[in-house]
């Protein structure tokens, strides 16, 4: 069988060979500088796809996973804990370069980074799901979305978080009937909260019990029941003044301040001016940028986020609603900031912003291709300025840029 040589990763953490034919060959838990002999090689008309058989000659960037999830249940949860630390960081700079020259069709390098003080036990939410029949709880195996394993101990995700579910995990019995998932968080006054979602709309008459069981054991919790198509409430726990731990918040808090306080920077002086902030969240941008003067107009769609930015932050004109429904009915902005989800801004939205020509428009991005695209789409009046990427997700293909943009 012949050997091939790793040359690069791809956006998504594959490593990239090419074949006799000229076809490049995406290889999972490779890194680039192995040399490898491959197994379950699946051709498409441009590309392939294979699975690693054997590590002929391994790269010196190889470091072994601390996760043996990640080894014996393929675990789909991390991409890169093959690699080292600063392999990890180079891969991730690339897939911003790469995306920006090959989709955005811009001449740039591959941006700095601003790496993670921690490399694992970072993540303050963690989403297990279950099989149907209720004997696994857990994360997905790489490449197979429909196949569960039973979580032990996720090492990416912070130990307050691990050892209750370490508690719950002894007592699953406690849980529900036609349990769907189990949500694992760890909010910013460093409470933890257990979300049991159930498919329908049973009620969970051993919430309490369950309750009473994990502070026995020292993992006290509070607990909150899902239904299916409903909204999440507390049932059973302690009972503390807690922000709605079901909205959208950063999964690495600590880094997800940096970049927001990075991205409120770089859009300079922001007093007596018109500043859009776009998928705001639970608005600490808004807070952020109402604090030093701006007259903020904050779009979000989440209404139970808004409500929370409502109650907890500073005035500021806030919209609850989609924000390709709203920028035309939004003050002219003299300055814009953005933070999509990974899908990238709607093409309305992108029309606005190009149509109205703000000063600057700072772009917070949790994937490259869709940042890619959407600066493209902004045209020719935009300037791509600089680029700085955050590592949100040590162990992971997934990576935080800033874009900075200014009108030509």
């Amino acid at each position: 069988m012949t050997a091939l040589r790793v040359r690069r990763l791809a956006a998504g953490g594959d490593g990239v060979g090419t074949l006799a034919d000229g076809r490049a060959v995406f290889v999972p838990r490779t890194a680039p500088g192995d040399l490898v002999t491959l197994r379950n090689v699946r051709l498409a008309r441009r590309f392939a796809r294979a699975r690693l058989d054997q590590l002929v000659e391994p790269s010196p960037d190889r470091a072994e996973p601390r996760c043996p999830h990640y080894v014996v249940d393929e675990c789909g949860g991390c991409q890169l804990q093959h690699l080292s630390y600063d392999a990890q960081l180079a891969g991730r700079r690339g897939f911003v370069g790469d995306a920006l020259r090959r989709l955005g069709r811009l001449d740039v390098a591959d941006p700095p980074i601003e790496p993670s003080p921690s490399q694992f036990g970072y993540r303050a939410k963690l989403t297990l799901h279950a099989a149907a029949d209720g004997r696994r709880i857990g994360l997905r195996r790489y490449g197979r979305p429909d196949d569960l394993f039973d979580l032990a101990w996720c090492h990416i995700t912070d130990s307050a978080l691990m050892e209750l579910w370490q508690a719950v995990r002894a007592r699953r019995d406690l849980l529900p009937p036609r349990l769907d998932r189990v949500v694992l968080r760890l909010d910013r006054a460093g409470e933890r909260h257990l979300v049991v979602a159930v498919r329908g709309s049973d009620g969970w008459p051993r919430a309490g019990e369950l309750a009473g069981e994990l502070a026995r054991a020292g993992q006290p919790a509070m607990i909150w029941w899902h239904p299916e198509g409903g909204a999440a409430r507390v049932v059973a726990g302690r009972r503390f003044e807690s922000p709605h731990v079901t909205v959208f918040e950063q999964v690495h808090p600590a880094m997800g301040d940096r970049a927001r306080a990075y991205a409120v920077a770089a859009l300079g002086d922001v007093r007596g001016r018109a500043v859009w902030d776009l998928y705001a969240g639970i608005g600490e941008t808004t807070a952020a940028l109402a604090a030093a003067g701006g007259r903020v107009e904050s779009v979000e769609i989440d209404r139970r986020a808004v409500a929370h930015a409502e109650a907890s932050g500073p005035p500021a004109r806030r919209h609850a609603a989609a924000a390709e429904a709203t920028v035309d009915a939004l003050e002219l902005p003299e300055l814009v900031i953005t933070n999509p989800p990974r899908t990238g801004m709607d093409p309305r939205v992108t029309a606005a912003i190009a149509r109205h020509a703000p000063r600057r428009v700072v772009y917070v991005s949790c994937d490259p291709a869709t940042l890619a695209r959407d600066v493209a789409r902004l045209g020719p009046g935009f300037e791509l300025r600089s680029v700085h990427a955050f590592d949100l997700f040590p162990q992971t293909a997934h990576v935080e840029a800033v874009a900075v943009l200014s009108r030509t």
